[in-house]
């Protein structure tokens, strides 16, 4: 239907253009004659009827016969070739794009993974050392050992953990006598304040609290004295 219309708007145009060429050729001669003669009327007789045949209008029988203005239109590039190469390009683009980063998103992963488990292994490594002292203590001998012997012992293998943890960035809050800090402390009592500047402060720690590299692992387990009223 698309290619009918533009067809025959095409024929129009083109007829159009010719009808009006032929009136304006015409439309001069018809005015040189009359100035040559006054008799206009004998002659106007064979002219008045014209048909298209006079006027040269007979319509093409191919595309071919149009002007070159006008096939020029059909003959032009089509750009819905270019959109869709272009088109074409840049799906292609994005899916090497989305590959790319697909592969990106599994290294990191695995990098994270791998980065976290050299870490546990570092603070397992560094326990060991412990673990054995502990292992050491248990198969003692009881016979010939005093307990103060064992106590020594047990003491030293606590003070031995202790530094493990420290060195892999593990801290200990005992918060005794400052202000309670409900983002690191958690309060499990509470008992009548002397004054009003002990109010809030913590008397006792029940529980120790633990901090990993800034981390609150635990919070501290706390009594608070409150003012009265």
């Amino acid at each position: 239907m698309g290619e009918g219309k533009d067809s025959l708007w095409r024929r129009c145009v083109w007829r159009a253009r010719l009808f009006l060429q032929k009136l304006r050729t015409q439309g001069n001669t018809m005015m040189s004659d009359r100035s040559e003669s006054g008799n206009s009327e004998q002659d106007a007789g064979p002219h008045r009827e014209e048909s298209d045949e006079a006027l040269g209008l007979d319509e093409p029988t191919h595309e071919d016969s149009f002007p070159d203005e006008v096939n020029s239109v059909q003959e032009s590039d089509d750009p819905l070739s270019g959109l869709e190469a272009e088109l074409a390009e840049m799906r292609d683009r994005h899916l090497r794009l989305a590959a790319e980063f697909e592969n990106y998103r599994k290294r990191t992963r695995e990098e994270l993974g791998q980065s976290g488990t050299r870490a546990q292994a570092a603070l397992i490594g560094s326990l060991l050392d412990v673990l054995d002292d502990f292992d050491r203590l248990v198969g003692i001998d009881t016979e010939g050992v005093t307990a103060e012997s064992v106590l020594e012992g047990v003491q030293l293998v606590e003070r031995k953990l202790k530094r493990a943890l420290a060195d892999s960035g593990v801290e200990t809050l005992e918060p005794h006598g400052e202000v309670f800090d409900p983002e690191l402390m958690e309060a499990v009592m509470r008992e009548p304040a002397e004054s009003e500047d002990d109010d809030d402060t913590v008397s006792r720690v029940l529980q120790k609290g633990v901090l990993f590299k800034g981390h609150l692992v635990r919070p501290a387990r706390v009594s608070v004295l409150k003012v009265d009223g």
